[in-house]
């Protein structure tokens, strides 16, 4: 009953940690309670290229290390094939072949690993990132209900990946205000207002610093809403970024 309680909780805080990484942090963290495992890296998929790992999240493990897992891990067919699961490294590859690959040996044993267990995480063919926590050699490898464990955690955590790829998107495609202004036909004072208006100014004081009344200001804004092809300034701040690149 106990680990039903943590795994709730788990799952709780994967869906209610607004902060991503800091998601990540404490998914690694909490998993101690329910798995047993040395150490253990989180990757995200990069946004530019799909097939590549970005943005550890690591737990008692080296980062630099686990980076060499993009150019040397065997089952990259597996990682990349679109599909959410998971498996035991000894469930691909025995044993007696996997010490004897230059990923175990520029990975695994400069860390004292010997077992691995990894989390795949994709969303309608796309991958999205993986999990993997590690057993340092003369452990057990992990076991069936290991990856039961995990088979229940994986969906959840494929929603919150997927969630996040959508809000980063959205944010990569925000124009900066130099863009508006180009690709709308803002005028040199709507320019002006708008870079103001992104810098948090208050009207109070773009009046002031224009020296035009509160009446002409607010057509200045409805002017610039109009070919934005908004109506708030909630929509301004969804669509433009704040700072320029």
């Amino acid at each position: 009953m106990n680990d039903w309680m943590i795994l709730n909780g788990i799952i709780y805080k994967i869906y209610t940690t607004d902060n991503f990484d800091e998601m990540r942090e404490q998914f690694l963290e909490q998993m101690k309670m329910l798995l047993d495992f040395d150490s253990a890296d989180f990757y995200i998929a990069s946004s530019d290229y799909p097939q590549s790992l970005t943005e550890p999240v690591t737990l008692n493990c080296s980062m630099d290390m686990c980076k060499l897992y993009e150019d040397l891990d065997y089952s990259k067919g597996i990682l990349y094939s679109g599909k959410s699961l998971v498996y035991r490294e000894t469930d691909i590859i025995s044993d007696e072949n996997r010490v004897n690959t230059e990923y175990y040996k520029r990975v695994y044993q400069p860390n004292g690993w010997h077992y691995a267990i990894q989390m795949i995480l994709s969303e309608n063919g796309a991958f999205l990132g993986v999990v993997t926590f590690y057993r340092l050699a003369g452990k057990d490898d992990f076991q069936y209900e290991d990856v039961f464990l995990l088979d229940m955690l994986k969906d959840h955590m494929c929603y919150r990946l997927g969630q996040y790829r959508k809000s980063r998107n959205a944010l990569e495609k925000k124009l900066s205000v130099t863009e508006a202004v180009a690709q709308y036909g803002l005028t040199r004072r709507e320019h002006t207002i708008l870079k103001l208006l992104m810098a948090g100014t208050e009207t109070a004081d773009i009046c002031a610093d224009l020296s035009i009344s509160s009446n002409t200001l607010k057509k200045h804004i409805l002017n610039i809403y109009r070919k934005l092809g908004i109506k708030s300034r909630t929509q301004m701040f969804k669509m433009i970024k704040e700072k320029e690149a």
